[in-house]
């Protein structure tokens, strides 16, 4: 195996990682509330320029990472309340709630910061080397990032009772509610997390791709492909389809022309769901 390909390897962990945070608050907001979110990737999106503003503000990156998930999470306690809480019953209006919501960040975007694309410089330039393969430094502190929230997750998930609860309403909300546990505290508390998960991945995301409002677009397919794949409920289940769709889409546009290779990954997700249409492990 080359060096080149090794390369790639940790590219395709590292785009699986981001994909991993964003299809984690998908799932979430799905399993518990049953609402498709297509404000997600608009979501992600407020998390890039969070980082924008707060480079712009005090030039450091890093406050940025820590405020994405603060604003963006403060993003969805509003929509929540003001929206989709009041539409849960209608999927499809709130489908397309969720559509205009994501139109209106968009545009709130474009007024704020302009239509034009931004650059934000990477924290850790250079690489690290391990033997003959040269490691970009920021892509193995995003694997390592993501690895630590999901530790985080499943320790909140399955050690604390707030978790507990998140996860009984996540398994069934109608004997959940007849438990005691309050579903719309529950639902606020998930679409919150899920929009914190989502801005944290786009603040993350953002020193290696062009930033501009459209660019969540761009993740929100491969996401849901990944919650597909994985499977509402199962962490371990995001995980293999974060690596499956991630890794996979990195490695066959290495190899392969880019259509072909998108066109690849989607066959793949097929056969998978043809044998295991639960989920990878469900």
């Amino acid at each position: 195996m080359t060096a080149t390909v090794l390369t790639q390897i940790v590219n395709g962990l590292s785009l699986a990682s981001i994909l991993i945070l964003i299809a984690l608050g998908l799932a979430v907001i799905f399993g518990l509330l049953g609402v498709i979110n297509l404000a997600h990737a608009d979501l992600f999106m407020a998390g890039m320029y969070a980082v924008v503003l707060a480079q712009g503000v005090t030039g450091n990156f890093w406050f940025g990472v820590l405020a994405a998930p603060l604003i963006v999470g403060a993003i969805g306690f509003v929509v929540e309340l003001g929206v989709v809480r009041w539409l849960r019953a209608r999927p499809l209006d709130t489908l397309l709630a969720t559509l205009g919501v994501g139109i209106v960040i968009r545009e709130g975007v474009k007024l704020l910061f302009g239509a034009g694309y931004r650059q934000v410089a990477n924290p850790l330039p250079g690489s690290i080397a391990i033997g003959p393969v040269a490691y970009p430094i920021y892509r193995l502190l995003l694997i390592a990032v993501t690895a630590s929230i999901l530790a985080g997750l499943a320790a909140w998930l399955y050690r604390t009772a707030p978790g507990l609860r998140l996860r009984a309403m996540l398994q069934d909300r109608e004997t959940a509610a007849a438990y005691g546990i309050d579903p719309e505290r529950a639902s606020l508390v998930a679409f919150v997390v899920g929009a914190a998960l989502a801005g944290l991945a786009g603040a993350l995301m953002s020193p290696l791709v062009t930033v501009g409002p459209d660019v969540g677009i761009i993740y929100l397919a491969r996401a849901f492909m990944v919650v597909v794949v994985g499977g509402v409920g199962s962490l371990l289940g995001l995980v293999g389809g974060g690596v499956i769709i991630g890794g996979g889409d990195t490695l066959a546009g290495y190899f392969l022309n880019p259509t072909i290779a998108n066109a690849a990954v989607l066959v793949l997700a097929v056969v998978i769901l043809r044998f295991r249409p639960g989920g990878l492990f469900r």
